[in-house]
């Protein structure tokens, strides 16, 4: 029988591409494969993000789009999963009537079951039921991840920190934790795939295993991983500030593939404001844990969220956070003004931050931020880094791409890589969001990487 074709949209974090990976799995069971044309396909799924107000507008945006196209071709199988799905339910059918099916973020593994209802009884369906398993059905790598170097896997679903400005507790639920078992079978499957770098994804990964009862917390579960034979790089997103532990700092001094890189969000720099967010930890309490990292593996690399505009910020509040991103030094910043989510307790909150104010200061922080990250790159010009191959450059087609342990991407000519290699490649420019490399001379000796650099014998 002739294969059936989806599209999959994935918008927003890396917990929704292993979501989409997810679908891709149920489908192929299904005699679905995946197609790059959004055109040729008979199947068209969006896996939606609600964490921004912007990325909501751009659902609708994306599906009065597709309205052409289900007017053309009546048999055309439009849906919507993922967080909007979640929080917009039967609204979204209102609101898009051309959309055949919205299901939840508890319902991806019932997804070929809501297919079959489309497609047998003719109707549209809506499952926003927050019941099943965190286990995923499939562990098996899907058709995108074939011949890919890295790879996320979800190790935990949903929140119980309910910081005031955040959807993700009412959207994905309350904090479970997924059997190591699996984890590790899923892993390991990889790898056997090819796979060098696996992410392990959580809304709070400091959290893992201590609500469920597994008899393991987050650093036994990475001291398994590290143990996985043929695996090259572990990395973790995201860790919650007031989580992070003494044991899971060390781990970066004595796991032999933990990249040095940790994705810790800070938000704000204020503590009056840190109190209105819910967050559970002061900015000492921040900066402590930041020097404590830095003792145990001083070339790590340490990324960051920060929200402007939070209701009730004023400009004092506003300067103090510029003060720790430069106190701190951030490799980089994922910047975000701040917009009202539906259910949360800030949406209630009085004296909003006028757009123009969030405006503002966002360029005000986007600045400091972009100077402090090219100094750091410029540092790096004339080092030679170990890069785990990707793939293609997104902008130069001559140029393949990757990533050094402390996550930064480098862009490089060399005929002789292939993705899934770990290759020397020496710094030779730098720019505001990566670096430009070049291939050592062939045969050049190596004695050992220390410090994020190789070091020549």
């Amino acid at each position: 029988m002739e294969p059936k074709r989806v599209y999959i949209v994935t918008m927003g974090c890396q917990m929704n591409i292993y979501d989409s990976e997810q679908m891709e799995r149920i489908l192929a069971a299904m005699n679905y494969r995946p197609t790059a044309h959004v055109q040729k396909a008979d199947l068209i799924i969006l896996n939606t993000c609600s964490i921004r107000e912007k990325a909501e507008h751009k659902v609708y945006s994306y599906l009065g789009r597709l309205a052409r196209m289900k007017r053309k071709r009546p048999d055309l199988i439009i849906g919507v999963g993922g967080c909007v799905a979640q929080q917009q339910g039967y609204r979204l059918i209102e609101r898009a009537p051309h959309v055949d099916m919205v299901f939840g973020t508890f319902a991806v593994k019932r997804l070929s079951g809501l297919i079959r209802q489309v497609t047998e009884q003719k109707r549209q369906v809506v499952d926003v039921n927050q019941t099943g398993t965190v286990e995923p059905s499939h562990i098996a790598p899907s058709d995108s991840q074939a011949g890919r170097a890295t790879a996320f896997v979800t190790i935990m679903s949903g929140c119980d920190n309910f910081c005031s400005y955040c959807v993700v507790p009412y959207v994905r639920g309350r904090e479970v934790s997924r059997e190591p078992r699996g984890i590790l079978e899923e892993i390991q499957q990889l790898v056997a795939h090819g796979v060098q770098e696996v992410t392990l994804l959580g809304q709070n990964v400091n959290s893992y295993g201590l609500k469920n009862g597994h008899g393991f917390d987050f650093p036994a579960l990475l001291e398994a991983v590290n143990r996985i034979p043929g695996l090259k790089r572990l990395r973790f997103t995201t860790s919650h500030p007031k989580d992070l532990s003494d044991k899971l700092i060390g781990a970066f001094a004595g796991l032999e593939t933990l990249a040095p890189h940790m994705h810790l969000p800070v938000q704000c720099g204020a503590d009056r404001i840190l109190r209105r967010m819910n967050r559970g930890y002061t900015r000492d309490d921040y900066l402590a844990g930041i020097e404590k990292l830095r003792k145990v593996r001083p070339d790590i690399a340490v990324t960051s969220d920060v929200i402007v505009g939070f209701p009730g910020e004023e400009e004092i509040d506003f300067e103090e956070t510029l003060r720790l991103v430069e106190s701190v030094g951030f490799d980089n910043l994922y910047t975000f003004k701040y917009s009202d989510r539906p259910m949360t307790p800030a949406a209630r909150f009085s004296r909003k931050v006028g757009e123009a104010v969030k405006r503002e200061r966002l360029a005000r922080l986007l600045e400091l931020q972009t100077r402090m990250t090219l100094e750091k790159h410029r540092s790096l010009v004339g080092t030679t880094q170990e890069v785990l191959v990707e793939g293609l450059s997104k902008k130069m087609d001559h140029q393949i791409t990757g990533r050094t342990p402390c996550n930064k991407v480098v862009n490089f000519s060399d005929g002789a890589a292939c993705v899934g290699q770990l290759v020397p490649v020496k710094i030779v420019e730098a720019f505001p969001h990566s670096l430009l490399g070049g291939p050592v001379k062939p045969g050049r000796l190596y004695s050992g990487y220390r410090g994020g650099i190789l070091h020549a014998a």
